[in-house]
């Protein structure tokens, strides 16, 4: 394997479609690996400096691509982490070509102990799902080096398995879960009203409105919502939107925006980003659940084969029939 490393921003735009035609071809393909993410991400919060490392095989061809980024961890030492890590990248791996992998883990592992690479103390590598090659390959191989590893489990990412209608959904549920969710569409009925962001030109105000709920719903999300975060929001909103990725919508009652989810499409997969609602009016028509159920009845009747709650315990997402992903955290320090 050829290995180069790149410090650049321009590294995102010079890979370009080969960035996510390789994605296409490995075993962790998620939409928080994509080369529009990815560069998102590092150009609104990434700080330390750049280091993604390609590989590719004798004809040329990319098999791999290694984002991360180095910054000073304590007392002098200095850390590698991959770009996204951690708290608005639900999903983060190594991008390896399937049949290719073991080739790539040995070839990022000798990169990673040579002169060539920074001068790191912590390898730390958040967020990986547990069916992820990178546990078992990565393991193996820092420790022919000596290297110390330590696997943490971090959080869990419920996910629904849709069926092919809604009535097979519903009857999937639990007794109880299902008659509150039927109980509660049939409650909303007419008075409510569901749209989606699909012109470029509302999307500015459109996730203002968002942004406004989101932080209305609960403190902790109106404390995470620093200005910097704010401008991340709207940067990966207009990514996604471009990329065709971005499913905003809105549940409105008698006209004004009660509540709202920011979620994705990637592949055969919803991915349930963040929400927002006004807790206080229209409380009794439950319209944050209402928008919810109407996204999982939209996903099956579109064909889509999983509604993925992403990262969290939150009960209603079991009681919504969400099925645990374990994500972990793989540290290794030398």
């Amino acid at each position: 394997m050829k290995v180069n490393a790149y410090s650049s921003p321009e590294v995102f735009d010079t890979l370009g479609a080969e960035w996510n035609e390789l994605l296409l071809r490995s075993a962790t393909d998620v939409l928080f690996l994509t080369r529009e993410w990815q560069r998102t991400w590092w150009r609104e919060l990434g700080d330390g400096d750049l280091c993604v490392v390609t590989l590719r095989d004798d004809a040329g061809v990319l098999q791999g691509i290694a984002p991360l980024f180095i910054y000073p961890v304590d007392s002098g030492r200095t850390g590698m982490s991959f770009v996204g890590c951690k708290e608005v990248s639900d999903y983060l791996d190594f991008v390896f070509a399937r049949d290719h992998e073991e080739a790539c883990y040995q070839a990022l592992v000798d990169f990673l102990a040579s002169a060539d690479s920074s001068s790191w103390q912590v390898l730390s590598l958040c967020n990986i799902p547990e069916t992820s090659p990178t546990f078992a390959q990565l393991d193996r191989l820092a420790q022919t080096r000596g290297w110390q590893v330590e696997k943490r489990f971090e959080d869990v990412a419920p996910i629904i398995k849709l069926p092919g209608t809604f009535d097979e959904y519903l009857a999937g549920l639990e007794g109880k879960e299902r008659r509150e969710l039927q109980r509660k569409l049939r409650r909303a009925g007419n008075e409510v009203h569901i749209t989606f962001t699909t012109d470029t030109a509302r999307l500015e105000q459109d996730m203002e409105d968002f942004l406004r709920l989101m932080v209305a719903s609960m403190p902790t999300k109106a404390t995470f919502m620093t200005p910097r975060m704010r401008q991340f929001f709207h940067a990966i909103a207009r990514a996604m939107f471009d990329a065709g990725w971005l499913q905003l919508s809105f549940l409105d009652v008698h006209g004004e925006r009660a509540a709202s989810y920011m979620n994705f499409i990637y592949g055969d997969t919803v991915l349930v980003y963040n929400s927002g609602l006004d807790p206080y009016r229209y409380a009794a028509l439950s319209p944050g659940q209402v928008l919810l159920g109407r996204l999982i009845e939209q996903a099956i009747g579109d064909g889509h084969r999983a509604f993925d709650f992403l990262q969290g315990n939150e009960e209603y997402k079991h009681k919504l029939g969400g099925k645990d992903l374990n994500l972990y955290t793989l540290t290794i320090s030398r």
